[in-house]
């Protein structure tokens, strides 16, 4: 590499829970910086998932994110002028942040009116193991579970 890495970027833990993940859901929530507004529709989320589930809602929330979460991934690897699809393992980091894209993304997609709503079904859905975030998840592991054959090509 002709440059150096960059240096990690460390994030504050969130004022009500005091956890890192929380805040790193947040920011990946957020839209032209209205960070308070993030904040408020995911702590609304949580206590919709709270009278739903009547169980403690960052706990439903920290499940449904470890169900969301990708273990495999595939990579297209170039190899003498034909494209593969390669399956690797996906670092820990990168597994947390796919897991949240994917939980806002079709959180946002969903039918309820407001975002708080959607998000508390997005969650409430992910923590059973089904929804449409999970669903990606699944087709991600079929992706790479297909492409196996091509694994002596890893990167």
């Amino acid at each position: 590499m002709r440059k150096a890495k960059p240096k990690k970027r460390y994030v504050l833990p969130d004022p009500k829970f005091r956890d890192v993940t929380v805040t790193k859901f947040v920011n990946n929530l957020m839209y032209d910086g209205k960070k308070s507004l993030a904040y408020s529709i995911f702590y609304g989320a949580l206590e919709i998932v709270e009278k739903k589930t009547s169980e403690n809602g960052l706990e439903v929330w920290k499940k449904a994110l470890s169900n969301v979460m990708p273990s495999v991934e595939v990579k297209s690897r170039r190899v003498g002028g034909a494209t593969f699809q390669v399956p690797t393992e996906v670092r820990a980091e990168r597994k947390q942040s796919l897991g949240m894209k994917w939980m806002i993304g079709y959180a946002r997609k969903r039918g309820e009116k407001t975002m708080t709503e959607r998000l508390a079904g997005e969650i409430i859905a992910a923590s059973k193991g089904e929804g449409a975030s999970v669903k990606k998840k699944d087709d991600t592991h079929r992706m790479a579970d297909a492409n196996k054959a091509f694994s002596h090509f890893r990167l």
